[in-house]
Formats: C-alpha cells, structure tokens, sequence
C-alpha cells in the first residue's frame, strides 16, 4: 500500500511540477520585479496585471490566485508524501 501511494506521489510531482513552475516563476519574479521598481518610483502596472494572471488576451485574473494557491498545496502535499515515504532503494527501482 505504501508503495503504492508512494509511486502516486512521484508520478504526480513529476507531472505537476514542470506545469506549476511556470506560473509560480512568474508570480514570484514579476513581484518581486514590481516591487523593486516601486521602491525607486517607477510604476509598471503592466508587471502588475501580469503578477495577477492578465494576459493580454488571455485574462485568468479570477481564478489565477486560487490556481496558484492550490497547486502550490498539492506540490508541497506531494512532495512531503515522497519525504515521508522514504528514499529510493536500488530494489524498489525494479519494482
């Protein structure tokens, strides 16, 4: 059972990482990048509507922070399942 919810866990961290880091990238250096220029008076407010899911044509402001939020929850489930679960022994790769 565990190792089976364990293999679970990895197949869904490896599939959702490489689909949440984009937008958390994004989040993350377009705030911070907004924030910096703010600090020395320059307003961008088109890195601020990007930092909030508005992308020109395609506008997911409503549901960009949940979105966000809850992959952010479940790549730290996950990753803590796999933390959890144990490391990798050479003979449960053959498995």
């Amino acid at each position: 059972m565990m190792k089976h919810l364990n293999r679970r866990s990895r197949k869904l961290h490896r599939l959702l990482v490489p689909i949440a880091a984009i937008p958390l990238a994004l989040t993350a250096l377009s705030g911070a990048l907004y924030g910096t220029l703010l600090a020395i008076n320059i307003d961008a407010p088109w890195l601020l509507r990007l930092h909030t899911g508005n992308f020109g044509l395609i506008n997911l402001q409503p549901i960009y922070s949940p979105l966000i939020g809850l992959m952010t929850l479940v790549l730290v489930a996950s990753g803590i399942a796999l933390l959890v679960g144990g490391r990798r022994t050479p003979n449960s790769i053959q498995d």
